[in-house]
């Protein structure tokens, strides 16, 4: 069975802050802070584990796996990106029954074609409103926890065929069942309050730094109407920040600390990723 943590933060209309996360390293740390829900991302994992941008080029054998490694490494419930699905209908449904067999809790579906794009990147196109119509219902007729395990529609139409059609695709989303709309991309706040105004299914904000949504804290977005917000770039900036730092840092000075740098603690960080377990094997075991 899902991790029902979602839905029934949902049901409460406790407005939800989602993490994402690149890599296990986030993981430990969101884990620490103490998350209940984080976001697989689909850019960043891909960035993390492939070192190719989001276009399409990670299969869906190489996604399941790294959210399988996600939803073993973390306590809280991941709501996971799967992209178009990955090809056809057939394909979706073999996506979500694989998707809900690693363990997440949801999985976020787009209407783009395939090669897909980052949402906040250019070029992209949509598939007719039909097609995803379709793999919504597929979807939803495919998982096996009709409860907790929950489908994210995502429109990216908004870039090339405007609020409108963006709208009328999110109607016809919830129609075909989804659980949470994400409307991909809105470029000013009258555009996120229009949609959040228009339907009674919790909607998603994507806090996509760079991108072309405004960032706006927590508690406006609950005012807007949303439900949830997901900050899929966050930590993996952060982190390229440090690094750069870091790392010029050493090539100048041949030395790998200074006051100025924040380290995190290395024997902290040997509990957080489990070593304490090891040891006490060892301990057990040892002859």
């Amino acid at each position: 069975m899902a991790n029902p943590v979602l839905r029934e933060m949902l049901a409460r209309r406790e407005f939800i802050v989602i993490p994402g996360l690149q890599d296990m390293i986030a993981a430990a740390m969101a884990e620490k802070v103490g998350f209940p829900i984080v976001y697989g991302t689909g850019y960043w994992m891909t960035a993390s584990n492939l070192g190719l941008p989001d276009a399409g080029i990670a299969s869906y054998t190489q996604m399941v796996d790294r959210m399988a490694t996600l939803v073993r490494s973390s306590s809280a419930a991941v709501i996971a990106d799967a992209d178009t699905g990955y090809g056809g209908l057939l394909n979706v449904h073999h996506t979500v029954r694989g998707y809900e067999a690693a363990g997440v809790t949801a999985i976020q579906l787009e209407d783009q074609e395939f090669p897909k794009k980052c949402g906040h990147t250019p070029n992209k196109r949509c598939v007719p409103a039909q097609d995803m119509v379709d793999k919504i219902a597929v979807a939803v007729e495919a998982r096996e926890d009709k409860e907790n395990f929950l489908i994210v529609a995502r429109t990216d139409a908004r870039a090339s065929l405007g609020v409108d059609e963006a709208m009328r695709r999110l109607e016809a989303y919830a129609r075909a069942g989804a659980d949470i709309l994400f409307f991909e991309a809105p470029q000013s706040e009258e555009e996120m309050r229009r949609a959040c105004e228009a339907f009674d299914l919790p909607m998603l904000a994507n806090m996509a730094d760079g991108g072309k949504t405004p960032i706006l804290p927590a508690k406006t977005l609950e005012d807007i109407g949303y439900a949830l917000a997901i900050y899929p770039s966050m930590t993996s900036l952060v982190a390229a920040a440090a690094m750069e730092r870091a790392l010029q840092h050493l090539k100048s000075e041949g030395v790998s600390q200074h006051a100025d740098i924040a380290m995190f603690d290395f024997n902290e960080f040997c509990r957080l990723i489990g070593f304490e377990e090891v040891w006490q094997f060892e301990k057990r075991w040892a002859r």
